[in-house]
């Protein structure tokens, strides 16, 4: 059934991929002798200030908001995905909320879930709800010039027990703290490069310690000319003490409505110690204002 699902989702974005290919091109708007190479890129930075420049934003570790994010901007995202690990199967889910209630000042809150089907082995975790996820972010740089954003931003999140351990009443099992940093350029009018690192410290209050290790996410996309679609590739990396994990998704987004968007993503573990591949989509709903 894992196997039927991942040729599915492959095909999936081969055909949306050929679909964005076969009209990338048709739409292209002069102004003068001016060509816009992306309707998008009209649409976020032709606006009154406040200046803000399009970033191609990754599907897997998504940002807060928008970087540049305008007051009253505001995001719904539901995500699902499966990953095949060696023990066991895991299905992810999440409910995710952001909005801008003043410029470049973005908020988030999620609910992240993970569900393991019954019967698999004796080792196979319990369902739960991760945790609380609270996060903010501030882009204290966009520049029209270079094209270029960055921004800072800090992501708490409050880790929860399994749902069987409702009944006992402790609910939570500790903190997660993740302050960032993001930079992200465009180069010309359709290639998008992002960085996205920083520390994160989790903390086990049953077992009074602290795990700490560093994320640092590269990403690299191609937006397709006169739309919002894009293909492109997030490097996830994990540097904890002797240890390095890398997983490499490759990703499409493509533009269903003016207001609705879905994304497509493919993990490939470059070392399979626990985990092997992995798929995920993200629809993405962004309401008028």
């Amino acid at each position: 059934m894992k196997n039927t699902f991942l040729k599915t989702l492959f095909l999936g974005i081969f055909a949306l991929l050929l679909n964005c290919n076969s009209t990338s091109a048709q739409i292209k708007k002069e102004r003068g002798n001016i060509i816009i190479d992306s309707l998008y890129i009209q649409e976020v930075q032709d606006k009154k200030e406040p200046l803000k420049i399009l970033h191609a934003e990754p599907l897997y570790i998504d940002l807060i908001r928008d970087l540049g994010a305008r007051k009253g901007e505001k995001e719904w995202n539901f995500g699902v995905g499966i990953a095949d690990n060696n023990t066991h199967d895991e299905y992810l889910a999440l409910v995710e909320y952001e909005w801008a209630p003043i410029n470049r000042l973005g908020f988030e809150v999620e609910l992240p879930f993970t569900i393991y089907p019954s019967g698999q082995n004796t080792n196979t975790p319990q369902s739960k709800l991760n945790g609380l996820k609270l996060a903010t972010q501030y882009s204290f740089f966009v520049s029209e010039k270079y094209k270029t954003s960055m921004a800072i931003g800090y992501i708490h999140e409050f880790e929860l027990t399994p749902f069987s351990n409702y009944r006992n009443g402790k609910l939570f099992t500790g903190n997660i703290y993740s302050p960032f940093f993001v930079a992200a350029k465009r180069w010309g009018s359709n290639f998008h490069t992002l960085l996205y690192t920083g520390p994160v410290f989790q903390q086990h209050l049953h077992l009074n310690t602290m795990d700490t290790f560093w994320q640092i996410n590269s990403n690299f996309h191609y937006m397709i000319p006169g739309t919002r679609n894009f293909i492109g590739v997030e490097f996830n990396k994990e540097v904890k003490t002797n240890d390095f994990d890398m997983t490499i998704r490759p990703q499409m987004r493509v533009e269903i409505t003016k207001q609705l968007l879905i994304g497509i993503v493919t993990g490939i573990p470059i070392s399979r110690e626990n985990e092997r591949f992995s798929s995920f989509l993200r629809l993405i709903y962004e309401p008028k204002h």
